[in-house]
């Protein structure tokens, strides 16, 4: 007859160990199951919205826009600038030495390599967020042949650089790509 000093002591420390152990594992499965519970929605709420995904890049045909004319697309809520260069203009933009300029930057800066014709800025003027003339047909387009800001008398160049007013910078070259020779993709 086995007596209860007979049980051997290592049986009954084992099973204890794994009874704490378990207890050890379903605590911290628990607090982890308890965090990404919290941290999901949390990290679902921070990303973008649909609408805001939607404007994140658009497309724009050139293909209609010919030498010398302009266009007004917008993008993020903001106007942007599609303006197909002459080659005077370009010339113009060219001859200009960088030690004139406020902001100085070259037209080639300014435009993509084998598309130096294409200029595209935002067209929002860097002074107090006024949107410049001069995509229209006929509008003023200030005393360098760019655009004119009509709000403080801000004139840009043929490559959106400031050259007169208020303005402290050019007109922002927002990030951009050609996807064929008649799209160019915005954001």
């Amino acid at each position: 007859m086995a007596t209860l000093q007979d049980t051997p002591h290592d049986a009954t420390a084992e099973d204890g160990v794994r009874r704490r152990d378990f207890i050890n594992v379903a605590a911290i499965s628990f607090a982890g199951v308890g965090a990404v519970a919290v941290a999901v929605p949390l990290l679902t709420q921070m990303a973008p919205s649909a609408d805001v995904l939607a404007l994140a890049s658009i497309d724009v045909d050139i293909s209609k826009i010919q030498p010398g004319q302009a266009i007004k697309a917008s993008w993020r809520k903001q106007p942007v600038f599609i303006r197909n260069l002459m080659p005077k203009e370009i010339a113009a933009a060219n001859a200009v030495p960088l030690s004139e300029l406020r902001d100085p930057q070259t037209l080639a800066e300014r435009t993509k390599p084998g598309h130096s014709n294409w200029l595209i800025t935002m067209g929002v003027c860097t002074h107090l967020g006024c949107i410049p003339l001069g995509t229209g047909e006929g509008e003023n387009r200030g005393p360098f042949g760019g655009y004119f800001c009509p709000c403080h008398g801000s004139a840009y160049d043929t490559a959106a650089r400031i050259r007169k007013g208020p303005a402290p910078k050019n007109l922002q070259v927002p990030q951009y790509e050609f996807t064929s020779p008649t799209v160019v993709k915005i954001g």
